[in-house]
């Protein structure tokens, strides 16, 4: 209760417990289609603070590193060969999947 009344009465943060800011992280799938399914790319792109620190292009196959903790991370999941067949397993898990299900929407929704 008094954390709650120092909090609502705007009381500073303790010395030690100095705010630092607001951060964020995003990752963002993409699929890019070719001839509908024919041709498929699923890109995944990890993301913080507006700069991206690594992707997944399924094309290259592997992760590729963009900053020095991005290229670490890339290197740990590109050397774990059962993480790495289930991110390549994604253009027909994610993309073609999602592709079969909304065509019937998309396809009828095209301009003249």
């Amino acid at each position: 209760a008094v954390l709650v009344a120092l909090v609502v009465l705007g009381a500073p943060p303790a010395r030690a417990a100095e705010l630092s800011g607001v951060f964020q992280e995003m990752v963002k799938s993409e699929c890019y289609f070719t001839n509908g399914t024919e041709q498929v790319r699923f890109v995944k792109r990890f993301i913080y603070n507006r700069d991206q620190y690594m992707m997944f292009d399924s094309d290259v196959g592997l992760f590729v590193g963009d900053t020095p903790y991005g290229e670490k991370v890339a290197r740990y999941w590109n050397s774990n060969p059962e993480w790495m067949e289930y991110r390549r397993d994604a253009v027909d898990r994610h993309c073609r999947h999602n592709y079969e299900l909304s065509t019937w929407f998309l396809v009828g929704r095209r301009g003249e």
